[in-house]
């Protein structure tokens, strides 16, 4: 399969989701009951070095089945708040047997990139989780903000109501695909939240179709207020650089609607002024000069609807559909505000310290093990917590298919990352990654397989049962912000990943960790090659480390979730990991 070949279905199969989403329900929802938008202000981090002052609170159920929604397979689900947000993050529990060994560290698991827990709970038979538990660890998987069950709310009855919605939602995917309808066909669920058709415009297309009613002083209030927003960079959300790009965006838009009349060279004076106001610090005069300008572009639209020329027809109704679909995808922007770094300072710290309250070890250390992004967000923690000389609290760490370097490998994600620059992140503020497996499965598993090859980037073959592989498609992925992406993205460059500013590569101080590492990869993992995870391994102190590459050169082989879900994983994978974990527990 060539390079062009596969962008080229890369491109069908966001097509395809863009559609699908029109109809289907994807992983973001907001609450039942409405809450109050937070005020656009830019949210300051928590330090690494801070205290988090009174243990996050949780909410927990009692461990009956019938309290939990019906997609979690844990013993328990627990939440429990992130500090300076209103997410709510999903922890699911699995408890030791009464019979299972006795161990003195909990272990905390850590999901790939825009995944959720599933992947290491695919069935009884397939479960890491499960596996471990049984081993005698008390187990967790968290799912991040974004991912999975995790939600947004304040209250119990919101969180619950919200997970059940996300749960039957994604349950009802699966059910679909399965009975032969692709989600595209398949009539939305009553959950509040979903992707409405006017945030589609995340994948850059123009959208002036289906047109409101002409309302002079509300398209001049709308347009004031998306000025004003990227005058003020959107409260933080963007850099002087994206606002440009985007403000350039709108325009362009507006202009398609004025091509070939008298009317462009009058809009093009508008739009510099304005375009040099939106340059300039904010203060009330530049307030004032906005809403006038915006006041003479919706006057030059009107004067272009009672023009005789047949082109101008319903030009007001255009401009109004163009500017709530531009409002809209500053809302998505700013909805899908979070990065890896959010991630690093403030999810992982939080479900941490939780953990540790509840389990409560006598060192107060855990056991980590992180595939894919969970991995490298163990890497980085590491390499924080050794710049800075703090205690990292992880007694040992087992990484799966992760690095933070991916330079010197051949790795398919060059090809996959639909994000290059910040321009592109203003096309594309969210992946709907979910959405677009979903739509893409039925091409990769029936014939005439023309997606097949995606088939390849998540199991070898004859790895991974059918049913199971279904599962993992239809259920585990979620929707990933352009923000996180983007930056993800530094690890194909020199140095490797680095934090949001550029400044920080957590490369640079890994040989400073003294926490002993065991890094597993795939032989034929096209995601994060063997070559990669070698890359970030050769940084830490040797003793400290142990490396080992799964899978044979007559087979069988190891893609990127089969150290996870593979059908050998239970025999071969996971009783290294039990090994390693239990020496250091």
């Amino acid at each position: 399969m060539s390079n062009l070949q596969i962008q080229s279905d890369m491109r069908s199969a966001l097509h395809i989701a863009s559609s699908t989403l029109l109809s289907l329900n994807t992983r973001s929802f907001t609450l039942p009951h409405s809450v109050p938008a937070r005020p656009l202000l830019p949210r300051p981090l928590h330090s690494s070095k801070a205290s988090f002052g009174p243990l996050p609170r949780a909410f927990s159920n009692d461990g009956s089945v019938s309290e939990k929604p019906s997609i979690c397979t844990a013993d328990e689900l627990h939440y429990v708040s992130v500090p300076n947000c209103d997410w709510r993050l999903a922890l699911w529990r699995y408890h030791p047997p009464p019979q299972a060994p006795p161990r003195n560290h909990p272990l905390l698991l850590l999901s790939g990139v825009g995944t959720n827990a599933i992947g290491y709970d695919l069935s009884p038979g397939s479960s890491f989780a499960r596996y471990m538990s049984g081993q005698g660890f008390d187990t967790w998987i968290l799912e991040v903000r974004g991912a999975g069950l995790s939600v947004q709310g304040s209250n119990f009855k919101e969180i619950k109501e919200t997970a059940d919605a996300v749960s039957e939602q994604m349950e009802a995917v699966a059910k679909s695909v399965t009975n032969g309808v692709s989600p595209a066909q398949q009539q939305p669920t009553n959950v509040s939240g979903s992707f409405s058709d006017s945030e589609i415009s995340f994948l850059g297309e123009d959208s002036i179709g289906i047109g409101t009613a002409w309302d002079e002083s509300k398209l001049v209030t709308k347009l004031t207020e998306i000025f004003m927003r990227l005058s003020e960079r959107l409260s933080g959300f963007l850099s002087d650089g994206q606002s440009r790009l985007i403000s350039a965006k709108l325009f362009d838009q507006i202009s398609k609607l004025l091509e070939d009349s008298q009317l462009s060279e009058r809009f093009e004076e508008v739009r510099g002024k304005l375009s040099y106001l939106l340059e300039r610090q904010q203060n009330s005069g530049i307030a004032s000069q906005i809403r006038d300008l915006s006041q003479r572009l919706v006057n030059i639209i009107e004067e272009g609807q009672r023009s005789v020329s047949p082109q101008f027809i319903d030009l007001q109704e255009r401009l109004s559909s163009t500017i709530e679909d531009f409002q809209k995808q500053l809302d998505l922007i700013v909805k899908y505000d979070w990065d890896f770094d959010h991630y690093l300072e403030e999810d992982v710290p939080a479900a941490m310290e939780y953990i540790r309250a509840q389990t409560k070890p006598n060192d107060g250390k855990l056991l980590a093990i992180g595939h894919s992004m969970g991995g490298i967000l163990l890497y980085a923690m590491l390499s924080q917590c050794g710049s800075e000389g703090r205690e990292p609290k992880l007694k040992a760490v087992v990484t799966l298919a992760s690095s933070l370097d991916y330079t010197s490998s051949k790795s398919t994600l060059k090809l996959l990352l639909p994000l290059a620059d910040p321009a592109q992140a203003l096309n594309v503020p969210v992946v709907p990654l979910g959405t677009l497996l979903a739509a893409a499965y039925p091409l990769s598993s029936r014939p005439p397989y023309v997606l097949a090859w995606l088939n390849n980037l998540i199991s070898a073959e004859d790895m991974m049962h059918p049913e199971l592989l279904k599962k993992l498609v239809l259920n585990n992925f979620c929707t990933i912000p352009a923000k996180l992406i983007l930056q993800l993205t530094t690890a194909f460059r020199e140095r490797g990943l680095c934090d949001r500013n550029g400044k920080f590569f957590y490369k640079d101080h890994l040989h400073k960790s003294n926490v002993p590492i065991l890094a597993v990869a795939g032989d034929q993992d096209l995601i994060c090659p063997p070559e990669a995870v070698e890359e970030t391994v050769k940084l830490f102190p040797e003793n400290l480390v142990t490396y080992k590459v799964f899978g044979e050169h007559q087979g069988p082989h190891y893609a990127h979730y089969d150290l996870v879900g593979g059908r050998l994983a239970v025999e071969q994978v996971y009783p290294c990991i039990l090994q390693f974990l239990s020496h250091y527990d």
